[in-house]
């Protein structure tokens, strides 16, 4: 698969559906490498409900999962190599250096940037970034494993 990848092309490589899948979009893919995607948060996103009514704010750890499925995206295109998808889910393993640098709220389209650091058959380490209007607004280093 070559970016641009939609909806139809997502849930090919990840198990999450709706409201938990996080990524709208695929815009640029590097095998092995790096991957951007496209998160675009609206007011009717189940969350903001309770998290806060009277002032909307995406949680920070769902943030974190946005870029541990983008990397789970990038790992499984990656694996694949033009053979059938991957199968099976991408499960995290640990979650470093994580920081919050403003909140993101309804109406802000997350570009979420991932890059490899280091990959395996099994096995990855992903530094994420997550920027709103060029600017960063959470970041984080994480490993995850593919069964």
């Amino acid at each position: 698969m070559k970016p641009p990848l939609y909806y139809k092309d997502i849930i090919k490589l990840l198990p999450h559906r709706y409201p938990f899948l996080l990524i709208d979009r695929v815009i640029e893919f590097e095998p092995g490498k790096k991957i951007v995607a496209i998160k675009n948060v609206t007011i009717d996103e189940p969350f903001f409900q309770g998290h806060f009514p009277e002032e909307p704010i995406m949680p920070g750890v769902l943030i974190v999962e946005a870029m541990a499925q983008a990397g789970g995206i990038l790992a499984k295109l990656t694996l694949s190599e033009g053979k059938e998808e991957e199968k099976g889910p991408v499960f995290f393993m640990s979650i470093d250096k994580a920081k919050f640098r403003r909140p993101v709220i309804p109406g802000d389209q997350m570009r979420i940037e991932v890059e490899a650091l280091r990959t395996g058959s099994r096995v990855w380490r992903l530094q994420g970034k997550v920027f709103v209007e060029g600017n960063l607004v959470a970041e984080a280093v994480f490993a995850a494993t593919l069964k």
